[in-house]
Order: structure tokens, then C-alpha cells, then sequence
């Protein structure tokens, strides 16, 4: 079997890759001297497969040993000895379980921004995780080689949720990121260490696309603080034909996180020709408005060729001007653009007098103006999430 190395795993020992480098040198620091990363030379040795298969979460047996994942809308059943369509979850003797928990292959230090998270926590770093494996199949995935994979194809680190929590407490970090892949796939995982990370005032974040069942997420944001996701167009052929998706259960999914009290803000990463129809996009905007409110933060992202989409073409700026245009326009206050450093876009402006109150040079932070979540010049209540609880 041929072991596939992960561009976004944090290597011990050889040299970080460009992406790798990039990453850390956003936050200003040497690669080497990355406390999160020293943490794990210290006490991991990477290796490549699980260790510790884990009870699943949310399944039902059904006669002949056969079983029904309830975790996401795919609803997978699953033969003794196979597994589901995220590659991470098998059935062993008609018992469901996780090859993911513990198990990550990827482990770094981010920006917040990165997640990309602009009300959250603004200039900090946060401890980011991902395993191998994803409830999706997306042709444009940019974490393609380790989303794309089973943990037995991957080199990973044997972490329980208690190390994680502890090495972001090491290396001042004031929330953890699940982020990467689908982080529902690593369920289990996601929330033993969100239940541990108050006691050390640290919140927990996550970048999805949204693709779960309604009672697995109702118990997620019992834990959660803020989540940004992935709404990859707004008709169901372009999840269907890009995605190998739906539609409906991302909507649903959105809603829940609002009504929940979750901290949400909204990626959509535009391609030419695919999700980039202006109608569609004031559809998707006045969605949000209505759906989830005026002020929800919406990111539009361009679109780089990658993986099964390396013969495409780059998002032109215009057509992320022109997004951001009809987003402004259907009543939307925050909407920002992404993949494009220095555009005057990645700053925050207050919805009630329009002032700057956060300025951004790609993941660099200027002078942030808000007291107590509020705006300095008017006092405004900017939605987000703006201190670190003190440990529980």
C-alpha cells in the first residue's frame, strides 16, 4: 500500500514544506522555535496509521451485523468489515467505530484568520488539528491529501484529547481549530476535547462544511463557540456535480448553528463558471440575511486550481468585487474577500458608522478599535466573539 504524506501535516524531523513555512511565517515565528511544534519532537514520534480504534457516536444496528451511520445526511450503511464514504468509520462485528479518534495528521499553529474566523479572537494563534478523511469529495479540495485518504495512508500523531488541550495551554493559544478536513469525521475526537478545554479557558472553533444530522450538531454546539462554514454554492446541481452533495442539510445546518448561540460566519469559495452566477449569489445572500441575520460575516474566496481542478482558472478579482457588491447591496454588513492580501476588504468596518475597526494585512493584524466587543467611535455591538474566558 503506497503511504501518502500529507502537505499539511507538522513533520518531525524533515524539512517543512513551502506551504508549511508560509503557514508558521504568517504568525512571524521560525519554524524551529514553534513552541507547538517543539512540544510534539519532545514527546510524539510520527507514524503512519491508528492505534486506537473508538466507539462511533450516533449509529443503529440493523439485523445481519449490519449497521446505519446517523452522523451525516449520507446515512451510510455499512457491511461487517467495511466502512462508511468518510473512510474513517468501520464496522466491526456489527459495533460501529472511529479510526479517526487520537489520531490527527495534521497538528499546527494558525492564525485565527486562517480559519478564516474575523470575529474571533483577532491577532491570536490557534492550535489547529485535522485527521484523515471527510464525509466529502470536493473536485476543488485544497487539503486534498489528507482529506482524500484513510488513516492508515497517512503519518499521524498519537494525541488524546487531554495532550491537545494541554499543548494549546503550552503554547498560549487561546482556542483549538478543528479545521482542515470535515471535522465531523473526527466527531468523537472534537468533542472530548472541547469538553475539556473550558477548565483551561480555551474555546474551541471549527471550520466545516456543514454536512451533519440535525441531533449530532444540536450536541456539538452545547461545545462549540464559533464555527465558520463552508457554503460551496447555493443550487443543488453544484453540490451534486462538485461536492457529491446536497444543498438542503448545509441550509439546515447553518440554521441550527444560529439558533444554537454558535458564533458563525460563512466561507463561500467562488469558481468561474461553476458558482459565480450573480442571480445565484443574491439568492445565497438574501438567504443569510433572512435566514441568519444582516450581520453575519460572509467571506468570498477565490479560487485557486488544485486537485481535480487543475485545469481551471483562477477567480478573477472583479468577480469578487462584483460578489461583494451584491452582498452589500442585499443588506448584508460584513462581507469580506479572501485569497486576496492587501485588498481593503479583509478589513472590519463597523455596520453602525462605518468606521475601521480592524485593520488586516493578510494574517497581519493593525490596531484593533472595540472595547468590550463595541465600537470605539460608536459604541456599536459588533458581533463575534472578542475575549478568552478565564479558565472554568
Amino acid at each position: 500500500m503506497q503511504v501518502k504524506k500529507p502537505s499539511a501535516i507538522a513533520h518531525l524531523g524533515p524539512p517543512l514544506t513551502r506551504r508549511q513555512f508560509l503557514g508558521v511565517s504568517a504568525l512571524g515565528l521560525a519554524a524551529l522555535s514553534l513552541p507547538g511544534l517543539s512540544w510534539q519532537a519532545g514527546a510524539q514520534e510520527v507514524r503512519y496509521g491508528f492505534t486506537h480504534p473508538h466507539p462511533a457516536a450516533y449509529y443503529t444496528q440493523l439485523a445481519g451485523r449490519l449497521v446505519r451511520c446517523d452522523l451525516c445526511p449520507r446515512n451510510c450503511e455499512v457491511l461487517e468489515g467495511d466502512r462508511g464514504e468518510c473512510g474513517v468509520r468501520e464496522n466491526r462485528g456489527g459495533k460501529y467505530i472511529t479510526l479517526a479518534y487520537g489520531n490527527p495528521t495534521a497538528v499546527h499553529i494558525d492564525p485565527i484568520e486562517k480559519k478564516p474566523l474575523f470575529h474571533v479572537l483577532p491577532g491570536t494563534a490557534s492550535y489547529s488539528i485535522a485527521t484523515a478523511g471527510c464525509n466529502l469529495h470536493c473536485a476543488f479540495c485544497q487539503n486534498w491529501e489528507i482529506s482524500q485518504a484513510r488513516p492508515e495512508e497517512t503519518y499521524n500523531f498519537d494525541l488524546p484529547a487531554a495532550a491537545i488541550v494541554q499543548a494549546a495551554k503550552e503554547t498560549n493559544c487561546p482556542s483549538i481549530a478543528h479545521t482542515y478536513v470535515e471535522p465531523i469525521i473526527f466527531y468523537e475526537y472534537m468533542i472530548d476535547i472541547a469538553r475539556l478545554s473550558p477548565a483551561a479557558g480555551i474555546i474551541n472553533v471549527c471550520h466545516s462544511a456543514g454536512y451533519i444530522n440535525r441531533k449530532p450538531l444540536e450536541e456539538l454546539c452545547r461545545y462549540l463557540q464559533a464555527a465558520c462554514v463552508d457554503l460551496k454554492g447555493f443550487t443543488e446541481e453544484f453540490y451534486q456535480k462538485l461536492v457529491g452533495a446536497s444543498l438542503a442539510p448545509v441550509l439546515e445546518a447553518l440554521k441550527i448553528f444560529r439558533q444554537k448561540g454558535v458564533h458563525l460566519e460563512i466561507v463561500n469559495l467562488i469558481i468561474p463558471q461553476f458558482n459565480d452566477n450573480p442571480r445565484d449569489l443574491e439568492k445565497m445572500c438574501l438567504w443569510i440575511r433572512d435566514e441568519l441575520g444582516p450581520l453575519t460575516p460572509l467571506h468570498f474566496s477565490r479560487f485557486y486550481p488544485l486537485f481535480k481542478m487543475k485545469q481551471h482558472y483562477p477567480t478573477p478579482v472583479s468577480t469578487l468585487e462584483k460578489a461583494r457588491e451584491i452582498a452589500l447591496k442585499t443588506g448584508l454588513k460584513y462581507v469580506y474577500l479572501g485569497n486576496l492580501p492587501q485588498n481593503p476588504a479583509e478589513n472590519t468596518y463597523c455596520h453602525h458608522c462605518g468606521q475601521l475597526i480592524i485593520s488586516r494585512r493578510g494574517y497581519l493584524i493593525g490596531e484593533v478599535k472595540l472595547k468590550d466587543g463595541r465600537c470605539n467611535f460608536c459604541g456599536a455591538a459588533i458581533p463575534g466573539i472578542w475575549r478568552q474566558p478565564q479558565p472554568a
